[in-house]
């Protein structure tokens, strides 16, 4: 069984944050490889504009070319409807069940685990690598895990990893302001935004 990590999110776009937290699971973690995995439509984002999903794809593809370590799934693209994180486990199991996958998630995430469909199903699953940067309070987390006992909590990991503390809608908004995200995203990201006019006040660029 190949041992990998799946990063999944909207990356709207992805930033160096993204990338920062990743290389971090694969140092601590020992995982094989991470797996970059666009959703089509965040559940809690439902209603909510969304960059074009072939835009959001190719942003992921090029942040992470440059380094073997990094791998693209297309697995929630290609599903219609919102990304639900079990049916996507179950959508890995059956698509690659030679994978044990391990899915990596925010500090924030991990409190709100509990509004997440099929919630208790997901953590006896499969395990999670939650990640924050060094120095944040991790109290809220350690109760949370506590309140959910060794049965369900058993199979988090909270990590602390170094990073960028950005926010894709943060450079969304710097972007439509005409500020540079060159040092914010990769270059190749920053290039394509430009090229595509990604953010731009005025222009659409929604799924609608």
């Amino acid at each position: 069984m190949a041992r990998v990590a799946v990063l999944g999110g909207t990356f709207d776009p992805i930033h160096l944050g993204h990338l920062a937290a990743a290389q971090g699971v694969l140092h601590l973690t020992g995982v094989e490889r991470v797996i970059f995995l666009p959703n089509r439509q965040p559940p809690h984002k439902q209603g909510q504009p969304v960059t074009p999903a072939e835009h959001r794809a190719a942003m992921v593809r090029l942040a992470i070319a440059d380094n073997p370590a990094f791998s693209f799934s297309d697995l929630e693209l290609r599903r219609p409807g919102p990304s639900y994180t079990i049916e996507t486990v179950r959508a890995l199991a059956a698509e690659h069940p030679d994978w044990e996958p391990a899915f990596i998630i925010g500090l924030d995430s991990l409190l709100a685990i509990r509004t997440w469909r099929e919630w208790e199903t997901l953590l006896q699953s499969v395990d999670f690598f939650a990640v924050t940067r060094p120095g944040h309070d991790l109290a809220a987390a350690r109760r949370l895990l506590a309140e959910l006992g060794p049965r369900l909590s058993g199979r988090v990991r909270l990590l602390e990893i170094p990073g960028v503390a950005v926010a894709s809608a943060d450079l969304r908004r710097l972007a439509a302001a005409g500020y540079p995200l060159r040092y914010l995203v990769p270059d190749p990201v920053a290039r394509y935004i430009a090229e595509h006019r990604l953010y731009l006040r005025g222009e659409s660029h929604g799924d609608g």
